[in-house]
């Protein structure tokens, strides 16, 4: 009687090609994942920590130092089970995949084709794709782009503010992964108060994929506060300015900031509300934060479908599916809650 050989993980079919790989999660953020995490994943020994709309979203960079032409990078989408776990038939099916293409295109070569026509694969959008080339280049010893001079040039004062038009994506995603050049952190920080507008919504953005440190931090929640009291200010520059400050490591500080916009107009808009909701899980389990985000996404203007697409997915996570069905229980909570919730999970759940 036969016995079938177990399928092997993504992880070992990496190692054994023999390649340098570094993994990355590309869901809410970009940010390092280690090798070791990753496999007792895929063995289904823990839930995926960052769950994004029900996905895995992983980036793989693959290097050999002494054949470049056989460098990779792959973007992987991987489904999650209702607990967090990754689906094990998905994840079979991909490294099947993977191990069949690589085969055919030489000799086990894990190249960029190994994806071709792979349903798991996805395009990160521009601003992620740019934060995951400079890691790639540090990760690799690679130098940074071309345009990494032109921004520091920028932040030092060397160039004009209206020659923000100069910035490229690229170069800026450069200077982020940077900050713990002191000097460059310090130069930022300085220029953050005077920055355009277009300008500080690209570094503000690109801000959530690093630790921006105190100064850094200081000054962008001094630029938040002065944003907030007008009713002209761009809903995408304050939610840009939110997802800045969302990687901080002083969760009290990030707490005060997501209250002093939940606590403004602008909370009430659908890119303000989202960018809370995927960006500050965090600050969302001081239950004082989540009843008060719970009662503008109420109330926003995305309706009923954007109160329930939000909440589907921040209930995806277990450490807020409690805090969440705990503050829906909450007497204090506003008729607009209450028809909400009865919306989306049946008028006899909104009673209780």
């Amino acid at each position: 009687m036969s016995t079938s050989t177990p399928q092997p993980t993504l992880i070992q079919v990496l190692r054994e090609a023999g390649a340098a790989f570094r993994l990355f999660d590309m869901g809410r953020r970009v940010s390092k994942l280690s090798a070791d995490n990753f496999e007792r994943l895929e063995q289904a020994q823990i839930p995926y920590p960052s769950p994004f709309l029900q996905h895995a979203w992983i980036g793989v960079l693959i290097w050999h130092p002494k054949q470049r032409e056989q460098n990779a990078i792959w973007f992987l989408k991987l489904p999650l089970d209702e607990q967090g776990y990754l689906v094990q038939a998905a994840r079979d099916d991909l490294v099947h995949r993977l191990l069949q293409n690589a085969v055919n295109a030489r000799q086990g070569a894990l190249e960029e084709d190994a994806l071709k026509d792979n349903p798991f694969a996805f395009k990160p959008d521009q601003e992620k794709m740019a934060i995951f080339h400079a890691l790639a280049a540090q990760a690799t010893g690679a130098q940074a782009s071309g345009y990494f001079e032109t921004a520091q040039e920028y932040i030092n004062g060397e160039l004009p503010l209206e020659r923000w038009t100069d910035l490229a994506l690229q170069g800026l995603a450069d200077l982020v992964v940077r900050l713990d050049d002191k000097s460059i952190a310090a130069a930022l920080a300085r220029r953050i108060p005077e920055l355009p507008l277009p300008a500080l919504a690209s570094i503000a953005t690109l801000l959530e994929h690093a630790v921006p440190p105190t100064a850094v931090r200081d000054a962008l929640a001094a630029r938040l506060e002065r944003l907030l009291p007008s009713s002209d200010t761009d809903p995408l520059l304050v939610a840009a300015l939110i997802r800045g400050l969302s990687n901080i490591q002083d969760e009290t500080f990030k707490q005060q900031q997501v209250l002093n916009v939940l606590q403004s107009p602008h909370a009430l808009e659908p890119e303000v509300i989202v960018a809370i909701a995927s960006r500050c899980t965090l600050a969302l389990q001081a239950p004082e934060v989540l009843l008060i985000f719970l009662e503008r996404l109420a109330a926003g203007k995305a309706g009923q479908a954007g109160f329930s697409r939000v909440l589907a997915d921040l209930m995806f996570m277990p450490a807020l599916r409690a805090l969440i069905m705990h503050a829906f229980r909450n007497p204090a909570r506003s008729d607009a809650l209450s028809s909400a919730i009865g919306q989306m999970f049946g008028q006899s759940f909104a009673g209780h």
